[in-house]
């Protein structure tokens, strides 16, 4: 979602600073790359195809996206219709300038169309190679448990993987939906595995923010406002310190080391911000700084089913 064009959101980057992200990452062996037709109305996927194309061969990178989000004005531009889907990736193929999607996902639930009617047609997307596996993000657990005893039923394609909502300031999903997914052989892919960037720097709770996106993304401001998120953040940082390393490493070996995740989705807007957080992979946290990480953690509302981005 950092990447595209500052015309949709201030804080995304445009092509030009985006290729610098996007090479950094390949030189690093980063082959997994995750995108949505509704990221800048399109460009993000534009632009993923044109540096995938640049710095990379196709056979080589996984390509990720997502469909639900209104792409129109209209009343078939948005949703998990079986029109909408249709249309949809046929839209991420042609954007992204490729004959196929390694991994198509479902960007929410949709309650106004029935489930039988979104894996039927997720099922014919996949027996057409237009992608290869399909996944899901962000909904409850029941419902990601019909879909998935549904799909078995009739012989359709199950979902591989779930990009939910998981991180060490929020972690709701630990109670039912993850233990779902280990129990299923399900990937996990997390999506604000930093926090929205709160547990990439020390940070009070008093603190004013001082970046663009944190000073623009009213989504952080509501979903991390507990007093104990920001004693987790202290907790981080304080094991950062300890181990000479940055927060942001110590949030995502945390992540890392969970049963069943398979690939945090970090955002980065710097060349360096992506080397730093490579570095995680060589970070083995013990039993100790786990309990120290964990224990301050507070229940929370659940929040990020509907995200509710505007286009």
């Amino acid at each position: 979602m950092s990447y595209g064009t500052s015309a949709w959101r201030p804080w995304v980057l445009d092509e030009a600073q985006s290729y610098k992200c996007f090479q950094t990452a390949f030189e690093l062996g980063f082959n997994f790359f995750d995108t949505a037709d509704m990221y800048s109305r399109g460009v993000s996927e534009e632009v993923t195809g044109r540096a995938v194309r640049e710095y990379s061969s196709r056979d080589q990178t996984i390509i990720a996206t997502k469909a639900y989000y209104p792409t129109g004005d209209g009343p078939n531009d948005r949703g998990l219709s079986r029109k909408h889907l249709f249309d949809a990736i046929d839209s991420s193929l042609r954007r992204l300038g490729t004959d196929y999607i390694d991994l198509f996902q479902i960007h929410r639930w949709d309650s106004e169309t029935p489930i039988e009617e979104t894996l039927r047609a997720l099922d014919d997307i996949v027996s057409s190679g237009k992608a290869r596996y399909v996944g899901a993000s962000s909904c409850y657990s029941w419902q990601f448990a019909q879909a998935l005893a549904m799909a078995d039923q009739r012989g359709w394609a199950r979902f591989d993987s779930m990009q939910n909502h998981y991180n060490l300031v929020y972690r709701e999903e630990e109670r039912e939906m993850i233990p779902l997914c280990r129990a299923e052989e399900i990937a996990i892919i997390p999506w604000s595995p930093l926090a929205r960037g709160l547990l990439a720097r020390p940070q009070k709770q008093s603190a004013t923010v001082d970046t663009l996106r944190s000073k623009t993304d009213d989504l952080a401001q509501k979903f991390y406002t507990q007093s104990s998120d920001f004693e987790i953040v202290a907790r981080c940082h304080q094991v950062a310190e300890q181990r000479g390393v940055a927060s942001a490493q110590i949030a995502l070996a945390w992540l890392l080391c969970q049963p069943g995740v398979t690939a945090p989705i970090v955002g980065a807007t710097q060349p360096g911000q992506i080397k730093e957080m490579a570095g995680a992979l060589d970070i083995q946290l013990d039993e100790t700084e786990c309990k120290f990480l964990e224990e301050k953690y507070q229940p929370h509302a659940v929040v990020g089913m509907r995200a509710g981005l505007p286009r």
